[in-house]
């Protein structure tokens, strides 16, 4: 059965790469178009009337009459539909409400989910990703066997008539035959809210099955396989899942976890394919093998703008289209989607490395970086400067969190690292040089803010006890695959938390 199924499948997938042709030749006109459908759509919404969509005919006249926005200017209205109202921000009926914390902000968010956004975006993406790697290995298997996947910790929950959870338990509810057919724990399993009792029986069901693909992020992947090889006693997974073809994961950068993967996976042709999706919508995915650039997909229902991070301020920032954007610049990302979503600030930055076609990669997070001193600091250079060092020490990093050492009087700032390893350095003062150096040569704000100790000390690093970022987890009740670990902050909040833990008897 499952053999036929594969050859059937995969003939439907490989049909949808021709259809990515039009936006590939022509991603401004596609991109144009979708503006004003979309602006034509929601006319008659509440939305569409405050800001006269019915005059918008271009991106210029869309750009003066719609302001840019962050979750607390649409929170009042997306209350009101979570309450049940209707035609409010997109005309067709929401019932679907992704919950995210996100990365900086502890108060829950509550992202609208369309019909349109479910089956033009969402479930269009995940049938993408699984098209472009089989156009571009033609011995694919992966309907031979089952996709491993692992999504939120979150059930779906009813509230006034509207539902709300995880994106990922909100695609498995509404997932093509298929796809469930294909995928492997079964649904009950997949939705079970309780992070601990879902992980054990994933394994429980997934260690006999014929698994040739994994789905989900690496931190928590990391937790299943190693749950996985402990239950079976082998060395590997490869002895468990001998048929394992395929890694598709996002949601955090995966260098810091590459060597893990590595170790546990030791299959020198096993593929890793990324991809880029968050609550607000799926926005890129890696369509080439060994490529970390992700191809930004423009026929989802997204319109896109980007804000230099230069001259980023919020909602008061100026936007340019993609037809204005430059090579290896950071940029704000802001949306506009087929489900409601205006002139939408999510929060991430990302840089082009090709406009032909348009391929990106992530840099980071308009929050998630540190630059107290005028340094300027970003995920992405703290995540480089680590595979360097790490390469250097032959060293393996679970997680870290890196926050200001305010001055104080006479005393200088420095930046606090907190840094649990696999395996540790065998000096961490050669580490913490190297590590210093490396952000001095990626980064020229934080070179001059160091130059003879002017504004920064020597970054300050703790080795973390075993299991601190998971229990710190637990303890705010984050664990589960959307939930991450903060990275770089210009506060001290989460910093100052794990040391208080780091300092007790006990973790939790």
């Amino acid at each position: 059965m499952l053999p036929l199924f594969n050859t059937v499948i995969s003939w439907f997938l490989k049909k949808r790469k021709h259809q990515m042709e039009l936006f590939l030749k022509y991603p401004i006109d596609v991109q144009h178009e979708l503006l004003i459908r979309l602006v034509e759509t929601a006319k008659n919404t509440e939305v569409g009337k405050k800001y006269n969509f019915s005059s918008i005919y271009n991106y210029q006249t869309f750009r003066e009459n719609v302001p840019i926005q962050k979750y607390e200017s649409i929170e009042p209205l997306v209350e009101r539909a979570r309450r049940g109202e209707q035609n409010l921000f997109w005309p067709t009926h929401i019932q679907w409400f992704a919950k995210s914390s996100g990365t900086t902000n502890s108060k829950s968010k509550f992202i609208p989910v369309s019909n349109e956004a479910l089956e033009y975006c969402h479930l269009k993406a995940g049938k993408d990703m699984l098209a472009l790697y089989i156009n571009n290995n033609e011995d694919a298997g992966l309907f031979n066997g089952r996709g491993l996947r692992l999504g939120g910790s979150s059930a779906i929950y009813e509230d006034n008539n509207s539902y709300f959870g995880d994106l990922s338990a909100i695609i498995i509810e509404n997932m093509p035959f298929w796809a469930d057919f294909s995928s492997s724990p079964k649904s009950e399993v997949a939705l079970m809210s309780e992070w601990e009792t879902k992980m054990d029986a994933i394994v429980n069901e997934t260690i006999n099955e014929n698994i040739t693909s994994l789905v989900g992020v690496p931190s928590w992947m990391l937790v299943l396989l190693n749950a996985v090889l402990e239950k079976t006693g082998k060395d590997n997974i490869l002895e468990v899942w001998p048929n394992l073809e395929v890694y598709f994961h996002g949601g955090v950068n995966f260098n810091p976890y590459r060597e893990q993967f590595k170790k546990i996976i030791p299959k020198k042709d096993f593929r890793y394919y990324e991809t880029y999706n968050a609550s607000e919508g799926f926005f890129a995915i890696q369509d080439s093998n060994n490529s970390q650039d992700l191809l930004l997909m423009l026929d989802y229902g997204i319109f896109y703008e980007f804000i230099p991070m230069t001259e980023f301020n919020g909602e008061d920032s100026i936007a340019i289209p993609l037809e204005e954007v430059k090579l290896n610049v950071n940029y704000a990302i802001v949306i506009t989607t087929n489900a409601g979503l205006w002139r939408y600030l999510i929060g991430d930055t990302v840089k082009f490395v090709s406009l032909d076609p348009f391929r990106i990669r992530i840099t980071g997070r308009t929050k998630n970086f540190i630059n107290v001193f005028g340094e300027e600091l970003i995920v992405e250079n703290a995540e480089e400067a680590l595979k360097r060092v790490c390469k250097k020490t032959d060293s393996v990093i679970v997680d870290y969190t890196v926050a200001p050492i305010f001055m104080e009087g006479k005393k200088k700032g420095s930046h606090e690292w907190m840094i649990e390893f696999k395996k540790a350095p065998e000096s961490m003062g050669y580490f913490t040089e190297l590590l210093d150096n490396s952000l001095k040569a990626i980064n020229s704000d934080y070179e001059a803010k160091r130059y003879n100790d002017m504004t920064l000390e020597m970054p300050k690093i703790h080795k973390a006890k075993s299991g601190l970022f998971y229990n710190w987890l637990k303890k705010n009740n984050k664990l589960g695959g959307q939930h991450k670990v903060p990275r770089l902050f210009n506060s001290r909040k989460f910093m100052d938390e794990l040391l208080e833990m780091s300092n007790s008897k006990k973790l939790v």
